[in-house]
């Protein structure tokens, strides 16, 4: 191999220096490709009892482990030879178009992650053109969501609480701010066992104790961010000092029914969606009761561990139920390809909790924008590597569940 002294006139190309970004959270957010590197900044940043709080689930955590793990174990199958040069990702979701086959979840607590809370999520969710859910313990109040969304669609979620009436005062608010769905959660008769909360004393608001001052040290934005912003509010309460599992228990009403259910069907003027969908003869009952959608989900693994894998469920509802409700699915969505194999399993939409969490706790507004971005590359590239041109076109042959075909023989 005959060598020689490289020429300048050769190297001179080669030569290509990124423009140093001054600004650190750009920068870090930059770096972030996937959302399991939103949640590795997160963690760093992020005092340990919130960030443990949005990250763990119940028990020994079983539940989520295996809702991702079903994502992970699934095979595409692409079509090639198709001119995929554009694609399509806006569908209707109950009634009205969305721009992603994604939404923001309702998250609980959510300025506890991040001082920017839900402003953030719903600034950003109008931004892509997709909906934003409030929790009924969202930190920001409705009117808030809706001024700071107000030509998107925002949802409220319900938790029945022992005391109707100011269940329904909240129910009336949010329809007279615009939101269009009320999303019903009903797998939370009691508080799951949260056991990283338990250990870590994770209280509301977060208690300024030995640990939590050594675990700040490192984390000094986030404090400064806490402390020199409004006081942690609620939309439902005024304050609570105690944990999250005494405050679900000291509120929620364990005795709702299906009854119950048709009741709020009466009262809701806009759409209802049922929310912690588990058994095939839930959606049945359900569906039967007058909703216009329910949302297959385990609660993210927080309530009963060993829970069903909602992406195992989905394909017998579908089946049943498909042609008279819209099916929406959540729990282990960490990625667009999960969005895309959902889809093409029958969900009519899908939506995100942790995976956005990460984004703001990482960086608030900007943090959730890169969630958000990643996510929907994720879609668009993955719809063009199956050979389809839309959302639309996604079918079951697209994808093969090895995960549940070798345990439903086994």
């Amino acid at each position: 191999m005959k060598r020689r002294f490289p020429r300048v006139r050769d190297l001179v190309p080669l030569l290509k220096f990124k423009r140093f970004e001054p600004n650190p959270r750009k920068r870090r957010l930059a770096a972030a490709l996937t959302i399991w590197d939103l949640r590795t900044i997160a963690k760093r940043r992020t005092p340990q009892a919130p960030f443990d709080y949005c990250d763990g689930s119940a028990e020994q955590e079983i539940s989520i482990a295996r809702a991702r793990q079903a994502f992970l174990d699934i095979e595409f199958q692409p079509r090639v030879l198709q001119d995929v040069s554009t694609v399509q990702t806006d569908s209707m979701v109950l009634g009205k178009k969305v721009d992603w086959p994604v939404g923001i979840a309702p998250t609980g607590f959510t300025r506890m992650m991040h001082a920017e809370g839900e402003i953030a999520g719903s600034r950003v969710a109008g931004e892509f053109g997709i909906p934003f859910c409030l929790s009924t313990m969202g930190t920001a109040s409705i009117e808030e969501v809706r001024s700071n969304n107000p030509n998107g669609r925002n949802w409220f979620q319900l938790y029945m609480w022992k005391n109707r009436d100011r269940s329904m005062e909240l129910v009336d608010r949010a329809n007279k701010a615009g939101f269009d769905t009320l999303i019903l959660t009903v797998d939370v008769p009691v508080a799951g066992a949260r056991l990283r909360d338990k250990r870590n004393g994770m209280s509301i608001p977060p208690a300024l104790t030995v640990k939590t001052i050594l675990n700040a040290v490192p984390r000094p934005e986030w404090w400064w961010n806490f402390l020199t912003t409004e006081p942690l509010k609620f939309a439902s309460l005024e304050n609570w000092n105690g944990t999250v599992a005494e405050l679900l228990d000291s509120m929620f009403d364990p005795t709702v029914t299906i009854e119950d259910l048709k009741w709020i069907r009466q009262q809701w003027p806009g759409k209802l969606s049922v929310k912690g969908v588990q058994t095939l003869e839930d959606a049945k009952r359900i569906t039967a009761a007058g909703v216009d959608a329910i949302v297959l989900s385990n609660h993210g693994g927080r309530q009963l561990d060993r829970a069903p894998v909602p992406f195992l469920l989905l394909p017998r509802v579908v089946k049943e139920l498909g042609k008279d409700v819209e099916i929406h699915l959540d729990t282990g969505i960490m990625c667009g390809a999960d969005v895309v194999a959902a889809l093409a399993m029958g969900a009519n939409f899908t939506m995100i909790g942790r995976a956005y969490l990460y984004g703001l706790m990482a960086g608030g507004e900007e943090g959730v924008r890169r969630a958000l971005e990643i996510i929907t590359s994720d879609i668009t590239r993955t719809l063009k590597l199956l050979g389809v041109n839309s959302v639309n076109e996604l079918e079951p042959g697209h994808v093969r569940q090895i995960w549940s075909q070798k345990n439903l023989t086994s």
